[in-house]
C-alpha cells in the first residue's frame, strides 16, 4: 500500500522562533526546525530537552487524591495493617508492581503482592480475589494499571473491611469506584501537567510522594526508573513531559546497573554490552516480560523482577524467553489462520473500514498481538474475537489518529466489559451480540473515520540533503532520544538521490535493498536499508533520479561512532502515482 507523505511548513510565528534557535544551531539548522516542532521556543529551552533532568518531574501531590492516598498507606504502616499489591499481568502492571512492592519492602515487611491469571480470573479484580484478601485479613490493596472500573469490586471489598488505592491511567466511566483514594491523571477535573503517564509511573508518582512525606531521599526510588522506563515503552504512552524525563534516567539506568531480573531478560535477549534502547525496549525486553503474563503466569514476570540474585532471575529469565518462543509460534499460527479468514470474505468486506474477527478455538493471550498485525496490514481497525468463560472476549487496535477507544464505547451496550485507550481496547461481549456489534463499529468508524486515516501515512519532519548530514548533525540528533509518541523519531526527505551503483538486493528471497546512495549536494556516499522494496530496484539500478523518507538509524554492524545508516521508510519514483506533500 502506497504512503501518504505530509509535510507541514513551519507558520511565519514558527520562522521567526526558528531563527533564534538558528542563533545557537546555525551550523544545523534542520536541527532548529525539530525543535520547534516539538513546541520548543528558546535556547534554554532546547538545552533542558536536550538534558532531561530529575529535577523537572512534577510535584506529585498536584494529582487528585495524592494527599489521601498517602495518609491510607501511612496509616496502614503503622498500624501494622497487611498490605496487599495487585496489578495486571501486562508489562505495565507487572513492572507498576514490582517497582511498589519492592519499593514498600524497604520500609514495611507486612506486604505481599497479586497477579490475576489471565485465563482463571481474567482482567482486574474479581469478587474471588476479593474473598481470598478477606481470608489473610489484607486492609489495603493498591491497585496498580486496573481497577478504574471496579466499581462492585470495590464495594464488595469496602463491605469486608478492605480498602482500595487506586493507581490507574486507564480512562473512566462516568461513575468512580467508592476506593479511599483515585490515583489517575484522566480523571474529571484533574489538572495533573502529565496526562498520558503509564500504569507504573502513577504508581512511581505514588512511591515519590510517599518517599517525600516520610522524608526519604529520593535516591531510594530513582534507582528504579528502569521499571518506568520498560513499561512507558511497552504501553507506547506519549514520550513527552515527565514520561521522557523517567526515560531518559531509566534507560541510563539499564545501561549501568539494571534491576538484578531486568538484566537477567538483557542478558537472555542477547544485549548484554550493547546501548539498550527504547527500540530494544519495546521489541525485545517488553515482549518477553508481557509473554509471562500470556502464556502462564503474570507473577512470574514480578517473581523475575524482584528476584534477590541473579541466578535465581536469569533460572525465570529462561523460563520467560520460552514462554516467548511458544507465543511467537502462537502468534503466527493466528496470524495465519486470520488472513485466511480475510482472504475467504475478501469480495464482502473489501469496501469495509474496519474489521472484527471471531474465532472461539483462538489462544486468549495472542488475539491482542493478532489484532496489531492485522491493523498494521490491512490499515483499518481492528478487533480479534475467542471464547473464553462463556464470552467473546478480544482486543482492538487501531490506526494512527483514529480513536478506537470511542468506537467501542459507541456500542457499550452490547458489551459486557471494555476499556483501553486511544489505540488499544480490551472488550467482552455475549457470543450472539457479534453480528450487531459487527454492524455498529463497522457504522461507526466508517462514519467518523477520515479518508488520512486508511492509508498509511509518513509525518516528514524535515527537507534534508545530504551535506547537512555531518557528524554535527547526528550528534545534536541523538540527544532528541528517548523516542515515542509525541517526540518520534524525526523522518526526513531528500529529492534526487541515485545509486552510487552498488546497491544490490538481500535477503533470504531477495526481498530487500541494500543501497549505497548519493546527491548532487554531497561527494559523499551513504548506506540505506529497504525492506520488501525490490519491485524498485530495476529502475534505481538505472542510476535514475528518486526521492526517499527515511530516518538516520546508527549502524550496530560497524565499528565507527559515527557510522549511520538510512533507514528508508518509503520510496517516489517520478511519474508513479503518489500523494505527495
Amino acid at each position: 500500500m502506497i504512503g501518504k507523505w505530509n509535510y507541514l511548513p513551519l507558520t511565519q510565528d514558527e520562522q521567526k522562533t526558528k531563527a533564534t534557535l538558528d542563533t545557537k544551531y546555525a551550523s544545523c539548522q534542520p536541527i532548529s526546525e525539530l525543535l520547534v516542532q516539538r513546541g520548543i521556543k528558546t535556547v534554554e529551552e532546547a538545552e533542558k530537552f536536550f538534558r532531561p533532568s530529575l529535577s523537572n518531574l512534577h510535584d506529585p501531590f498536584l494529582m487528585p487524591d495524592m494527599d489521601k492516598a498517602v495518609a491510607r498507606l501511612n496509616r496502614a504502616m503503622g498500624l501494622k495493617e497487611k498490605i496487599m499489591v495487585f496489578g495486571d499481568y501486562d508489562v505495565d502492571g507487572t513492572t507498576a508492581v514490582a517497582l511498589v512492592y519492592k519499593y514498600l519492602r524497604k520500609f514495611y515487611s507486612n506486604v505481599e503482592f497479586y497477579i490475576p491469571t489471565r485465563y482463571d480470573e481474567g482482567y482486574g479484580v474479581s469478587l474471588r480475589a476479593i474473598d481470598d484478601f478477606a481470608r489473610q485479613e489484607v486492609k489495603l490493596v493498591i491497585i496498580l494499571d486496573c481497577g478504574i472500573k471496579a466499581n462492585e469490586e470495590i464495594d464488595y471489598a469496602k463491605s469486608l473491611g478492605i480498602d482500595f488505592i487506586i493507581c490507574d491511567h486507564h480512562v473512566p466511566d462516568l461513575e468512580l469506584p467508592n476506593a479511599c483514594a483515585i490515583l489517575n491523571p484522566k480523571i474529571p477535573d484533574s489538572t495533573y501537567p502529565c496526562r498520558e503517564l503509564s500504569g507504573c509511573g502513577v504508581g512511581f508518582k505514588f512511591m515519590q510522594a510517599f518517599s517525600m512525606s516520610n522524608e526519604i531521599p529520593l535516591s531510594e526510588l530513582d534507582c528504579m526508573l528502569d521499571l518506568v522506563a520498560v513499561s512507558i515503552a511497552a504501553d507506547i504512552v506519549p514520550m513527552v513531559d515527565e514520561n521522557r524525563v523517567m526515560t531518559f534516567h531509566g534507560l541510563k539506568r539499564l545501561n549501568t546497573n539494571p534491576n538484578l531480573g531486568l538484566k537477567a531478560i538483557i542478558k537472555i535477549s542477547q544485549l548484554t554490552g550493547k546501548e539498550i534502547t527504547v527500540s530494544d525496549l519495546i521489541f525485545k525486553i517488553g515482549p518477553r516480560i508481557n509473554a509471562s503474563g500470556r502464556m502462564q503466569r503474570g507473577s512470574e514476570a514480578v517473581e523475575l523482577l524482584v528476584a534477590h540474585n541473579y541466578a535465581e532471575a536469569l533460572e525465570i529469565a529462561r523460563n520467560i524467553d520460552q514462554y516467548n518462543k511458544d507465543r511467537k509460534e502462537l502468534d503466527k499460527q493466528i496470524t495465519q489462520e486470520a488472513n485466511e479468514i480475510i482472504e475467504k470474505y475478501s469480495e464482502k468486506i473489501a469496501d469495509k473500514k474496519t474489521l472484527v474477527i471471531y474465532n472461539k478455538d483462538w489462544h486468549k493471550g495472542i488475539i491482542g498481538i493478532v489484532a496489531s498485525r492485522l491493523t498494521e496490514l490491512y490499515y483499518k481497525p481492528s478487533v480479534v474475537l475467542t471464547l473464553s468463560d462463556g464470552l467473546a472476549t478480544g482486543s482492538s487496535r487501531s490506526v494512527q489518529g483514529f480513536d478506537v477507544y470511542a468506537a467501542i464505547e459507541a456500542c457499550r451496550d452490547l458489551l459486557e466489559n471494555f476499556g483501553g485507550h486511544t489505540y488499544a481496547v480490551g472488550l467482552s461481549l455475549k457470543e450472539e451480540n457479534i453480528p450487531e456489534f459487527t454492524r455498529r463499529f463497522e457504522e461507526y468508524v466508517a462514519s467518523k473515520i477520515l479518508p488520512s486515516q486508511t492509508q498509511p501515512q509518513f509525518d516528514i519532519d524535515a527537507f534534508i540533503n545530504f551535506a547537512d548530514i555531518t557528524p554535527e548533525f547526528i550528534s545534536l540528533l541523538r540527544r532528541f532520544n528517548p523516542y515515542g509518541p509525541g517526540n518520534s523519531k524525526p523522518v526526513f526527505c531528500t529529492r534526487d538521490v541515485i545509486d552510487f551503483g552498488t546497491s544490490k538486493l538481500v535477503g533470504r528471497n531477495l526481498e530487500h535493498i541494500k543501497l549505497e546512495l548519493v546527491d548532487n549536494t554531497s561527494g559523499k556516499v551513504f548506506n540505506g536499508i529497504a525492506f520488501n522494496m525490490a519491485p524498485h530496484f530495476d529502475y534505481i539500478s538505472q542510476r535514475k533520479p528518486f526521492d526517499i523518507c527515511f530516518t538516520i538509524e546508527d549502524n550496530k554492524h560497524r565499528s565507527s561512532s559515527n557510522a549511520i545508516q538510512l533507514l528508508i521508510k518509503e520510496i517516489h519514483i517520478p511519474d508513479e502515482e503518489q500523494v505527495l506533500i
